[in-house]
């Protein structure tokens, strides 16, 4: 299980702007906001952002200043393996260590969309048990072996949710090393990519 909200694309004019210096050819930039205020790539712009998108790192400078923020809600295996993204990302999470007691556990805090029958079954006695834990850590005087049960038997399906920034670079990275990845929440992650302004063309780099 992965899921995004509060998704947003930031600094695309800029970017673009800055695109256009090496050559001083700011006077044929034609993007402009549209009503609802995003920022829409004229075909002047459109056509120089894909050739230098194609021309490889060196020439596509532009995308590592287009900026993206989001909420990410996903588990824990699945954030172990996006922190080997340490360049040019930024995340801050919520804090399993100071807040695991705070709330109930339910089988909803972790993810189980694949699991089978009997291992979802042997899952709800997981939780149990760590409901029970957290009971006792709560009205025993929140003693320290209470909590350390709790963090180590926490299974990596636990579900956790950062705020994350990064730039398009950055996602044309992600995408190409992750998209035919075993994992689910991967191709989830890159169709979220797909779905970002002008994806296709700055991230994906997709033929017309």
């Amino acid at each position: 299980m992965i899921k995004f909200e509060r998704t947003s694309v930031m600094n695309l004019e800029n970017a673009i702007r800055g695109a256009r210096n090496p050559m001083n050819s700011w006077g044929r930039m034609d993007s402009a906001y549209d009503e609802d205020g995003n920022y829409i790539l004229g075909p002047n712009d459109l056509d120089l952002a894909k050739r230098l998108r194609r021309a490889g790192s060196d020439h596509r400078k532009y995308v590592r200043q287009i900026f993206v923020s989001v909420d990410i809600t996903a588990p824990l295996y699945w954030w172990k393996e996006y922190d080997t993204y340490k360049v040019a990302t930024v995340a801050n999470s919520t804090s399993t260590m100071h807040k695991i007691h705070s709330k109930p556990f339910s089988i909803d805090d972790f993810s189980h969309d694949h699991m089978t029958p009997e291992t979802l079954a042997f899952m709800e006695t997981v939780v149990g048990r760590l409901e029970a834990i957290r009971l006792k850590y709560m009205e025993e005087g929140k003693n320290k072996e209470d909590w350390y049960d709790m963090i180590q038997l926490l299974p990596s399906s636990y579900n956790q949710m950062r705020t994350c920034t990064m730039n398009y670079e950055t996602l044309i990275n992600i995408y190409y090393a992750r998209k035919a990845h075993k994992l689910e929440e991967w191709h989830s992650f890159c169709r979220w990519i797909e779905s970002l302004p002008y994806a296709k063309e700055l991230i994906v780099a997709a033929e017309e």
